[in-house]
């Protein structure tokens, strides 16, 4: 483990001299997050205190923070977001405490540890069948008052997280990538990638990225990523892209189709989050061939349906959270498939949060931007 990460015994630290208070990043609304003071929480039973070593900000977050109406709500659909609650939902912490029965989890005091972004209930329908990351209450952190997030100092892990133990030879900030990258992983899961497909990801950001990376351990025939920006081209390479492609600088739906004798790429995933490239994938595609989805839109995308149904018979799917894939993110990270000092563009303290939501909602010069609260004394 990391040196700058001194590890704790259980005598170390007790709550008795935990602080009182920390700081933290709280949102009240569309462009209305605050830096304020609060209490530092407490375990109860199965709950697990960690001190936040880094945090994320997602695309989501981003646009959660302008005013998404997937996260506040239209005509169409409710508020999913709730007011009052710290933001957050990529994060790795180093336990400071545990609540009573949450040694049982095999985490103890000192470990460095991540949480899915999930909590699930465990009794809606969803979680009882086992498909637990579409639970009905949804819980998230960082969205919900029950799962306040990570952009604070400290924060709780609740009674039914799913938690894991990193191991000690990943760097701790180097954890911050794992939710996403089990996001990653879930989507290439999603276009059941076999040894003869043409695989196409569109979007090498952070989740492309790792997209790529999670695509090459399938070793299908080939592996092409797309970005309209150069650097993320040369880290998908890095990652174990084949070939990569500028949207802006050539034809690529044809040239996708003269690699593939006219046919089209075997699966798309889109991992951009805009309109064209959904466009682009359903002209790129085969006949027959597996769309995958994963990207958060500020706006509705149409398209024509057509090319889905009548013309093309596509299997299209949507992918959402991370089931069962961190242990297969944190083998990935151990392991060094991705180049993470490269991928962790940017690093901030916490209190200039408002600077990187812009960074994120730009892109340009960004990949993950990550914020390292200051513990106060």
């Amino acid at each position: 483990m990391n040196s700058a990460i001194p590890r704790l015994a259980n005598d170390d630290i007790a709550l008795t001299t935990l602080p009182k208070s920390m700081r933290a990043v709280v949102c009240y609304g569309p462009g209305d997050y605050r830096n304020e003071t609060r209490p530092v929480p407490r375990p109860g039973p199965d709950e697990i205190l960690v001190k936040v070593v880094a945090t994320g900000i997602c695309a989501g977050d981003a646009k959660c923070f302008s005013g998404a109406p997937m996260f506040w709500g239209d005509e169409s659909r409710p508020a999913y977001c709730e007011t009052d609650v710290v933001p957050g939902h990529e994060f790795v912490g180093q336990v400071v405490a545990l609540g009573e029965g949450a040694e049982s989890q095999g985490i103890a005091v000192g470990d460095c540890a991540v949480s899915e972004q999930i909590v699930p209930c465990g009794e809606c329908r969803f979680c009882k069948s086992g498909d637990y990351w579409m639970c009905m209450p949804h819980d998230i952190y960082g969205f919900h008052r029950k799962t306040q997030g990570a952009w604070a100092e400290y924060m709780i892990f609740p009674a039914g997280s799913l938690n894991y133990r990193l191991p000690d030879n990943i760097e701790p900030k180097h954890g911050v990538f794992v939710e996403p990258l089990a996001c990653s992983v879930h989507a290439v899961n999603r276009g059941n990638v076999g040894l003869n497909d043409v695989v196409v990801i569109s979007g090498c950001g952070a989740l492309g990225l790792g997209m790529v990376a999670a695509a090459r351990l399938k070793n299908p025939a080939k592996l092409i990523a797309l970005d309209l920006n150069e650097h993320r081209l040369k880290l998908a390479k890095k990652c174990g892209a084949d070939i990569v492609m500028n949207p802006a600088k050539m034809e690529v739906v044809q040239e996708i189709r003269d690699l593939t004798d006219g046919y089209g790429c075997d699966v798309y995933i889109e991992a951009t989050g805009a309109g064209k490239s959904v466009e682009q994938g359903l002209l790129a595609i085969r006949k027959l061939g597996t769309f995958v989805e994963f990207s958060v839109f500020r706006d509705p995308v149409t398209v024509d349906w057509t090319i889905i149904g009548d013309s093309k018979e596509l299997d299209i799917h949507g992918a959402h959270l991370s089931p069962r894939t961190y242990p297969t993110a944190i083998r990935m990270i151990a392991d060094g498939l991705l180049p993470m000092d490269e991928i962790l563009s940017h690093t901030l303290p916490l209190e200039r949060f408002r600077e990187g939501i812009d960074l994120a909602l730009d892109g340009s010069s960004s990949l993950k931007v990550v914020l390292e609260p200051t513990v106060s004394s």
